[in-house]
């Protein structure tokens, strides 16, 4: 993020946010369209002739078959097949973006540059290049907008676009995430010169709301406190919603139990969407009676709730949940109430 975007988000009064604005953002978020500048998400741009092989072979999913039009959802694991990280991978002319949360990019960074070797690929922390807007309006699902209406949709967003579709804007590209929810890969001058543009059908909201309509959408972040945590599976990331491994690539580091989970046994944790009244960060454990004192999941992502609250995703064992007793952060602790996802979990 440049110094000058910096400067204007300063200038916008987007620096500090109260807690009575988030409560305002939230209601907003629920009803109308919204546009959010990514602050937290950061890029990783490989270039070269062999960077699309060169990521192939490390994340879940395939690269190679990915063009111009297409991004994608891929996790890169341990050799144990543990996730140390979750990109969305688009392609920008011949280079690849990855985008991941900014906390964990330059450790990711480093530890990616170890797999080059010989091969003819360039890696570089990007995210001064780019501005991130993530953009949504829950009016626009398909569950809830009325045949042929486009009410409430943002001029600038094309809703034709199926989901993971990836298009020109002017100053750079947008690309579906999912029905209600749209990113915006923009270069800094177009960002500021577009913003009345974006700001004049869409209401400015701080992360809070993005954070809390990631949550509603189903779709998991590894950040660092919850780096091998999870392997795939227990996020969802096989799920057609999510759409993260492919298990007709070839191998990458962690392959062989994340196909193993696949094949040969039923996943025993899955990712939920769920209540809380207090704060906990992610990486917290969760407890069930049927566990006693042993955790059975973890908190994997958590926002303030429009309702009051908070909401989140957990991690945890199915069998659990059926039972319908889950605490959080010790055995005793608050009792989790637990939300429908937009998509099937089994």
């Amino acid at each position: 993020m440049t110094q000058n975007w910096t400067q204007f988000l300063a200038q916008q009064g987007l620096e500090t946010i109260t807690t009575a604005q988030i409560q305002a953002q939230l209601q907003i978020a629920k009803t109308s369209a919204i546009v959010t500048p990514l602050t937290d998400l950061g890029l990783i741009r490989a270039s070269g002739e062999d960077a699309a092989s060169f990521l192939h072979n490390l994340v879940t999913n395939d690269v190679v078959g990915l063009d111009n039009a297409a991004a994608c959802t891929a996790g890169f694991c341990t050799a144990k097949g543990r996730l140390l990280s979750i990109f969305l991978i688009w392609r920008e002319g011949n280079d690849y973006l990855l985008m991941l949360p900014r906390e964990i990019l330059p450790p990711l960074l480093k530890k990616l540059s170890m797999y080059v070797l010989r091969a003819k690929v360039k890696l570089s922390d990007a995210t001064e290049e780019r501005i991130l807007l993530g953009i949504s309006n829950l009016a626009t699902g398909s569950l809830t907008r009325p045949a042929g209406s486009t009410l409430g949709v943002p001029n600038f967003i094309d809703t034709t676009l199926p989901a993971h579709a990836v298009a020109a804007t002017e100053g750079g590209q947008i690309i579906r995430l999912d029905d209600t929810r749209w990113l915006m890969s923009l270069e800094p001058v177009a960002a500021i010169k577009r913003w009345p543009e974006f700001t004049a059908s869409a209401s400015v909201t701080g992360l809070d709301a993005w954070h809390w309509l990631e949550i509603l959408a189903g779709q998991p972040r590894v950040v660092a406190a919850t780096q091998e945590t999870f392997v795939p599976q227990m996020l969802n990331m096989e799920l057609p919603a999510v759409a993260g491994v492919s298990f007709s690539k070839g191998c990458y580091p962690g392959q062989e139990i994340v196909a193993r989970t696949h094949y040969l046994g039923k996943v025993k944790r899955r990712t939920y969407r769920a209540q809380l009244s207090q704060f906990a960060a992610p990486g917290t454990q969760v407890f069930a009676p049927e566990t006693g004192d042993q955790p059975c999941g973890v908190l994997v992502s958590i926002a303030p709730a429009p309702q009051g609250g908070f909401e989140g995703l957990v991690s945890i064992q199915s069998t659990v949940v059926a039972a319908g007793e889950v605490h959080l952060g010790a055995p005793d602790g608050e009792q989790l109430g637990f939300l429908p996802l937009p998509y099937p979990v089994e």
